[in-house]
């Protein structure tokens, strides 16, 4: 945090997202990455984000609560949590972030193009693998036409079927742009009669745009970028969380049954106020502190290390946040409590530079998830809306869902299957 100016993306992993997504906040650094925050911010203030609760909500109670209804109206039976929260997070975006629908989460209604490539995009990514490593010296290779011919001619299957998602992912960002520009230039009426209403992050982000001066304002592509980014971010990572909390509920049906008490106590058959539900490589040689003193190899203790430049580092996120000498020894334990009470002392004192709960979920410092309170939001909002009416479990077969390693994690029944799925028993409460 205070030395953040020596740290930062590797060269492969920037450039590898900016192949996949454009000059968006994820591929690049320096000043275009803090002036591309500096825009994005006032999209993910708190102020913005009640604005946005009641269009969660609608969501939540009008599309997601039907549709699950709908599956379980001739009583208890096993429906795929993880399909239902997938298609969730990708309307909240759509709705939320462009202003427009991708899915109206209807039984049986047929699936999105923007939707199947965002969906396709983890597996792909994680398929392709070491390939990614190697991305930053494609700029040797000519044009990006030629580029995208040797891709077409590779005998990596899935390395052809990510660029085929990603020219999916580009050609809707670029079309929904230019509806959005086009209602802006039309005025009021036209923006109000758009899903989003002039709410939406991208709308916020084209009129900040507009009223910046020349040497502030995003250029098209890097506007566009952001459209893919966003979609991208805020799919999978929300859609696996949820199902996550979901598994540890029907693991822990007391916990369960308490958060609905306190749901229902604090809904009275309405919404939840927003303010209520919300109660990297070095680039140059520096020293990095140690949070304890280790000792070496040659039985000298040590405080600090000398981190060389060019060094990659590696955030073990689930480590720390599972570290028993930062939480206790039942820090691996399911334990929501424990933010109930005064926090121990290793905690405070350790200082964790997150920006969420004295973890690192989302990351710190200027390349923290700038959406995080966007993604706090809608996971609440769904949760306390389908714990009112639903009562979840685990199946029989519990024993055969897999959560597979991936840039995020998802489940699949059986380790064989590349389909994301996780089956869950639901009843009306």
């Amino acid at each position: 945090m205070k030395d953040s100016v020596s740290f930062d993306e590797a060269r492969w992993f920037l450039e590898s997202n900016k192949l996949v997504f454009g000059p968006s906040v994820i591929s690049i650094t320096g000043d275009a990455h803090r002036k591309q925050r500096k825009m994005l911010n006032p999209a993910f203030s708190t102020d913005h984000m009640r604005l946005m609760t009641p269009m969660f909500y609608g969501i939540s109670r009008k599309q997601l609560r039907d549709a699950v209804l709908f599956e379980v109206k001739d009583g208890p039976r096993e429906v795929d949590m993880f399909h239902w929260m997938a298609r969730t997070a990708l309307e909240l975006i759509g709705q939320g972030g462009l202003g427009c629908s991708l899915d109206p989460l209807a039984p049986g209604a047929e699936s999105n193009p923007f939707g199947d490539a965002l969906k396709a995009f983890m597996p792909l990514l994680h398929s392709v693998g070491t390939l990614r490593s190697f991305s930053h010296y494609l700029e040797y290779f000519g044009s990006l036409s030629f580029r995208r011919k040797l891709v077409d001619m590779s005998p990596h299957r899935d390395l052809r079927k990510l660029a085929d998602a990603v020219d999916r992912l580009s050609f809707m960002s670029k079309d929904v742009l230019e509806k959005k520009k086009q209602a802006l230039r039309d005025g009021g009426d036209a923006l109000r009669e758009q899903i989003g209403e002039g709410k939406d992050i991208m709308s916020i982000l084209l009129k900040a745009n507009m009223m910046s001066g020349v040497d502030d304002c995003l250029t098209e592509d890097e506007v566009t970028a952001q459209m893919a980014t966003l979609v991208f971010a805020a799919t999978d990572t929300t859609s696996t969380a949820l199902v996550q909390i979901l598994q540890s509920l029907a693991e822990h049906p007391e916990a369960q049954d308490e958060l609905r008490t306190q749901i229902q106590s604090s809904a009275q058959g309405g919404d939840i106020p927003y303010d209520e539900l919300m109660a990297l490589p070095s680039t140059r040689e520096t020293i990095l502190p140690f949070f304890e003193p280790i000792r070496g190899k040659d039985g000298v203790l040590m405080k600090e290390v000398t981190v060389p430049k060019h060094t990659q580092l590696f955030i073990a996120v689930r480590a720390l946040n599972r570290s028993m000498a930062i939480w206790g020894e039942d820090a691996h334990e399911w334990k929501p409590e424990r933010w109930l009470s005064p926090l121990p002392k290793t905690v405070t004192q350790a200082r964790i530079p997150g920006v969420y709960s004295n973890l690192m979920t989302f990351l710190g410092g200027g390349r923290s998830c700038i959406g995080f309170k966007f993604s706090q939001t809608e996971m609440k909002v769904i949760l306390s809306t389908l714990l009112q009416d639903f009562k979840f479990s685990l199946p029989q077969n519990k024993n055969g869902v897999v959560w597979n390693s991936a840039g995020v994690i998802y489940p699949t029944v059986g380790k064989d299957s590349t389909q994301p799925s996780f089956p869950m028993t639901v009843e009306r409460v």
